[in-house]
């Protein structure tokens, strides 16, 4: 049996979306539990036999600031749920709440494992060859070293591994350009690190990849700092929301056009659902001593259940294990890079 922990109050929508998407992810997944940590009146109404309510008496809003969610929420619905990991009564968190806090609640209780400094949020963005490429950091580190993007490339190969079961992950550092010798003086380090960790078969280095490839899907895992990759995120959302827009105009401009959307309804639907965002959401936490998973905001049923499932998955395939053994195994190395930083 997996327990998941779930913020019920988090993000925009908070127990209208989170409970909906709570009670469809028990039915649909008989051997899974869930403990739901909320305001006690949230729960008006809800009970299911797999389902343990939690009590928290504060909510950490989308605009708190971290002294006010870390220092003073101290009840959060947040913290209780990050907590129940910590105390073993569950396997993996989600939630939808502030992102910062989350990261900071996360990593003042669950601590970080060794060898790793700073935590980093990976998520998937929907590629050209119907699946999805793994990008990580999406925004938890805005300025980072050459050390920190090679511990990120350790860590995500290990959520990639569980999310595509394939043992050796290719892994592409984000850059302007192909060659070895573009990119500033951290791009370039992080590069002789990536080398090294692959020669050593820490990981399985790809080499330069620039910003389209990651739609492109050429490989399984995309290394940058926050500031990029939260960029690239927003871009893939606003791209998805495009198609969808124009879809929708389609349908409506003119009996013309109607008529041709409707011959080529089954083709442009699966294009829209190939770039729905809401069915990659749920990034991971990684570095962590337990498991988090973070999800959209202003996800809706369906984007919320999705983040459920991906929490439920690194639960199950014990994605935890898997990244410790891989930094143990790249400790020697990171090490190394530590004490030249």
């Amino acid at each position: 049996m997996i327990t998941i922990a779930v913020d019920c109050m988090g993000g925009d929508h908070g127990p209208q979306v989170t409970l909906p998407a709570c009670r469809l992810f028990l039915d649909q997944h008989p051997e899974a539990a869930l403990i739901l940590v909320g305001l006690a009146d949230a729960f008006s109404g809800f009970s299911h036999p797999r389902a343990q309510i939690v009590a928290a008496s504060e909510v950490v809003t989308m605009d708190d600031p971290l002294e006010i969610a870390l220092r003073r929420k101290k009840d959060s619905s947040m913290r209780v749920a990050i907590q129940q990991v910590k105390d073993g009564k569950a396997q993996a968190a989600v939630s939808a709440g502030n992102t910062a806090a989350l990261m900071a609640i996360s990593r003042y209780i669950l601590k970080t494992i060794d060898g790793i400094e700073r935590p980093a949020i990976a998520g998937q963005i929907p590629n050209a060859t119907g699946g999805a490429t793994t990008v990580l950091d999406l925004g938890a580190n805005v300025d980072c070293t050459a050390e920190h993007l090679l511990q990120f490339a350790v860590m995500g190969s290990a959520l990639v591994s569980v999310l595509s079961n394939k043992e050796s992950p290719t892994v592409g550092l984000l850059n302007i350009g192909e060659e070895i010798i573009k990119g500033n003086e951290t791009i370039k380090k992080a590069g002789e690190l990536l080398r090294s960790a692959a020669k050593a078969g820490d990981l399985n280095f790809f080499g330069n990849v620039e910003g389209n490839d990651i739609f492109k899907g050429g490989v399984d895992l995309v290394v940058c700092d926050g500031f990029v990759g939260n960029v690239a995120l927003k871009t893939s959302e606003g791209l998805a929301a495009m198609i969808g827009s124009f879809l929708k105009a389609e349908f409506s401009r003119n009996i013309f056009t109607k008529m041709a959307a409707i011959a080529a309804y089954s083709v442009l639907n699966a294009l829209k659902n190939r770039v729905d965002h809401r069915r990659y959401n749920g990034a991971a936490l990684l570095g962590l001593r337990g498991l988090v998973f973070k999800s959209h905001g202003s996800a809706d049923v369906l984007g919320f259940g999705f983040a459920l499932n991906r929490a439920y998955d690194a639960a199950r395939n014990n994605l935890l294990d898997r990244v410790q053994v891989r930094i143990a195994h790249a400790a020697p190395l990171l090490a190394t890079a530590e004490s030249v930083q």
